[in-house]
């Protein structure tokens, strides 16, 4: 017994000096809880809207992430990890700025998905997408109900399912119920 007892006492001490933690953040608790999503709007990227004419298959036209954009979305997947999420089914808007954003979070491959792209540009459908979405994060927490799960979008995706707005970088991490609807929330700033 005695014996036992250092054993433990080593590993708990090497594990401590090596900064793994055995207990979970409150956050990484409930991004794996088969309850929440991370929704996030994408990183700094300079101007408002997209140049007339873009297509969603050349970045070129869309407005893109600028220099701190690109740092501002590598410091999210920087605290993402000091709350306890190493990797995570990442879902992206088809614009370039999202995918960036989701690629730099360093969080794992990222899956391009319709329902999390902008309506900005017609506003008429902005049930129709929301809907979309509440069935996207319907169908993946069922598929994944324990894995963390983060949806880089646009303010308006977030907007309209949540109710608030967004600044670049922010996060939200939504209650949902199992139906994909939104319950609750909390805020998050852009570290």
């Amino acid at each position: 017994m005695k014996y036992l007892a250092s054993i433990l006492l080593i590993c708990t001490t090497l594990l401590g000096t090596c900064g793994i933690s055995l207990a979970q953040t409150p956050f990484a608790s409930a991004m794996q809880d088969g309850q929440h999503v991370l929704l996030m709007r994408h990183a700094d990227a300079p101007g408002y809207g997209d140049p007339q004419g873009y297509q969603l298959t050349q970045c070129s036209t869309q407005r893109n992430l600028g220099e701190s954009g690109k740092k501002q979305a590598q410091a999210i997947g920087e605290w993402l990890s000091k709350q306890g999420i190493s990797n995570a089914r990442v879902y992206s808007s088809p614009w370039c700025r999202c995918l960036d954003t989701a690629s730099l979070l360093n969080k794992g491959s990222v899956t391009k998905e319709a329902a999390l792209g902008s309506f900005f540009d017609d506003m008429s459908q902005a049930k129709k997408q929301t809907e979309d979405l509440e069935k996207l994060i319907q169908a993946e927490r069922i598929k994944y109900p324990k894995a963390p799960m983060i949806m880089v979008t646009h303010h308006v995706n977030i907007e309209s399912l949540t109710g608030k707005i967004l600044n670049s970088g922010d996060m939200i991490l939504l209650k949902v119920n199992s139906s994909g609807k939104a319950l609750s929330h909390k805020l998050y700033p852009s570290p």
